[in-house]
């Protein structure tokens, strides 16, 4: 299973970007899916997960109501529509994929597959 990110750029405070992972050698449909971040000299945290059915969606605090996770099975992608963006936000973007199906987690060690990361600036 190979995951590959893309989308990230740089953008002003206020802004809007999607993030989109490419999923091959499987389907997304097999995987919980997650996007985390790592921001500048700061650990990975957990930003948003979704489902393997794509019906169930769960988000860090910090970007509830901004960020939203979508999966597209046609295309088997998972995207990140990212709004109202901050200069916080600003963080290397990271795709995984959790084989054990379970919604709601949050911890990266949980993850088993994950994409190369993209960069993210936002600019005040």
């Amino acid at each position: 299973v190979q995951l590959q990110a893309s989308g990230g750029g740089w953008v002003q405070a206020g802004g809007s970007l999607t993030l989109s992972c490419s999923v091959s050698g499987s389907t997304i449909s097999s995987y919980v899916m997650g996007w985390f971040r790592q921001p500048p000299e700061k650990e990975r945290e957990f930003v948003a997960g979704i489902s393997w059915s794509g019906t169930v969606t769960w988000y860090s605090d910090l970007v509830k109501g901004r960020f939203t996770i979508s999966t597209d099975k046609a295309r088997n992608l998972v995207n990140l529509q990212m709004n109202t963006l901050k200069p916080e936000d600003t963080a290397v973007y990271y795709c995984a994929a959790d084989t054990s199906r379970r919604v709601g987690v949050l911890a990266g060690s949980d993850y088993d597959y994950w994409g190369q990361g993209t960069q993210v600036t936002v600019s005040s």
